[in-house]
């Protein structure tokens, strides 16, 4: 199926500020709802709905950021978008 983007806030609780991060959702060939989150390379969970996908990846995000800074890796840069008029 086609792939559709939605955005997830996370607490990092670190630094006392909320994350936003985007996922990926799609669903599989056997039904499954799969949801992937581009900005941690590996975080991915699934779920019978949308909804319950959406909800498995918001565990899925706080355990690898967990298991980041276990490691000692960085948090994932914070983006930000900015418009300009030509």
């Amino acid at each position: 199926g086609a792939r559709r983007t939605a955005q997830l806030q996370s607490p990092f609780y670190t630094l006392g500020m909320e994350r936003t991060f985007d996922v990926e959702l799609w669903q599989d060939e056997s039904g499954a709802w799969v949801v992937e989150c581009p900005d941690l390379p590996g975080c991915i969970s699934q779920g019978e709905t949308q909804e319950e996908a959406l909800e498995m990846i918001e565990d899925a995000i706080k355990a690898c950021l967990i298991v980041r800074r276990e490691q000692g890796f960085p948090d994932p840069a914070i983006k930000r978008q900015v418009t300009l008029v030509a």
